[in-house]
């Protein structure tokens, strides 16, 4: 099992808002609900049971089929589970809730009786099949779950991630060879990525080669839910068209190129079930920077990631029409081609979503020029603003965030630009590596 910062989050739950709330656990498949839940329970409970939708047998079934008397509910789960379940010292899990939503409907009254404590895990929770004629409970607290961020990968590879603090308070450059042994640090998690399958086979020093026929795997997986979802295909073929589309450099995401056709009110439904799935993010164009970003936000002018870095690179990879072949070596060894930005991108939108922030970009036209000024990131830090971009190799270029800086002066607290070069300054331009930006976006306010 490996440490997980969301822990912290579900102490403060059972602590707080146990007798009230049942937790719910919601995100992509594989990113490691399930282990999270029974881990919880194994360390914060004298007793759990565990009831996973996916695999449950009938006669568990059949006693959700009335719950008005709950001392009979409890006492067939105990007889069927051969768990003894004690007062507010026990909970039960519902893993896969979304395979049963009538369980999901009964925690109303399970957490209104407040004998024990629930803990629901579920994908795709917001799919419309999945909720149709059910009273969605309101005594439910949500919580997000994402693949591993760097942090926690580093906690998995039992390195100490304590050192980047050390290395941003001193603030100073640290020599090229020390920030070159950071950065190949951190080409290795944008090889392997954050899903828990993934990083377990790197920890068991596999091939790059099995490590990839694993996140291959998840991505089956989940085109085969979108399957589900949409038998058209059309779901896959957004999914599939993110990487492409990024290489490009699009200013925005064209829903009408990845399904190469006029789109439908359907096929912007389809979008949202996709970002339902939790499987990608979604980064919206704000008009206006000088408010809060939320409100200005373009709903219909936005760029797509993916949710780990991990499958973002072994789906760019696979592309023959993009990258060659040894691409992984190439990566860990920094000899990929410099145009490669938009794969650090993606890292860096997993890195600001995995705070708890959501994704913003500026796009603007000035003096007559016929391509717009971009800047990738907005991150907002108390009532000012933080603009930020991410190059691979060529740090000189900064003309987008420099422009930006002059225009929107008066809402600005810093300015920084991301690369795998070593720290420094530009005049107010902070010039920081990547491996620092987890830290640096977790201090912001």
């Amino acid at each position: 099992m490996f440490r997980r910062k969301i822990t912290e989050q579900l102490l403060e739950w059972k602590e707080k808002y146990s007798s009230k709330y049942a937790l719910l656990l919601e995100g992509a498949r594989r990113v490691g609900k399930s282990t999270i839940a029974v881990n919880f329970a194994n360390q914060n409970y004298k007793s759990y049971i565990l009831i996973d939708f996916s695999s449950v047998s009938a006669e568990i079934i059949d006693i959700f089929k009335d719950i008005s008397n709950l001392d009979i509910f409890f006492l067939r789960l105990q007889a069927l589970t051969s768990i003894k379940l004690y007062e507010h010292e026990s909970v039960i899990i519902f893993d896969e809730i979304q395979l049963f939503p009538k369980a999901r409907q009964a925690i109303k009254h399970l957490v209104k009786d407040g004998r024990y404590h629930y803990i629901e895990t579920g994908s795709l929770i917001s799919i419309k099949k999945n909720v149709k004629d059910i009273l969605i409970p309101s005594e439910e607290m949500k919580l997000s779950v994402y693949p591993l961020d760097y942090e926690e990968f580093c906690w998995a590879c039992n390195k100490d991630y304590s050192l980047y603090e050390t290395i941003l308070m001193a603030h100073k450059s640290l020599g090229e060879a020390v920030n070159r042994s950071l950065m190949r640090d951190f080409r290795i998690y944008m090889a392997v990525g954050g899903m828990p399958q993934a990083v377990e086979a790197y920890l068991e020093k596999r091939t790059f080669a099995e490590i990839d026929k694993i996140k291959k795997e998840i991505i089956s997986l989940y085109k085969d839910d979108f399957k589900k979802i949409d038998s058209s295909g059309r779901i896959s073929m957004i999914y599939d068209s993110i990487p492409s589309q990024l290489a490009l450099g699009n200013k925005k995401f064209s829903l009408g190129k990845a399904i190469n056709r006029r789109i439908t009110t359907r096929d912007e439904e389809l979008l949202y079930d996709l970002l339902d799935s939790k499987t990608v993010l979604i980064c919206y164009n704000v008009t206006d920077p000088n408010v809060a970003l939320n409100l200005t936000k373009n709903i219909c002018q936005y760029k797509l990631y993916l949710s780990d870095i991990g499958l973002f690179t072994t789906m760019l990879f696979n592309d023959k029409s993009l990258i060659s072949e040894n691409i992984y070596n190439k990566l860990l060894s920094d000899k990929l081609d410099s145009n490669l930005g938009y794969l650090y991108e993606n890292a860096l939108a997993q890195i600001i979503k995995a705070n708890g922030r959501e994704l913003y970009y500026h796009t603007w036209y000035e003096n007559g020029k016929k391509r717009p000024y971009e800047v990738d990131f907005l991150v907002s830090d108390n009532n000012k603003i933080i603009p930020i971009e991410v190059k691979s190799s060529n740090i000189n270029n900064h003309k987008s965030i420099d422009e930006f800086a002059k225009k929107y002066s008066s809402v600005i607290s810093r300015r920084i630009l991301f690369s795998q070069k070593d720290i420094n300054n530009e005049g107010m331009l902070e010039l920081m590596p990547i491996y620092l930006a987890p830290i640096i976006i977790s201090k912001f306010n």
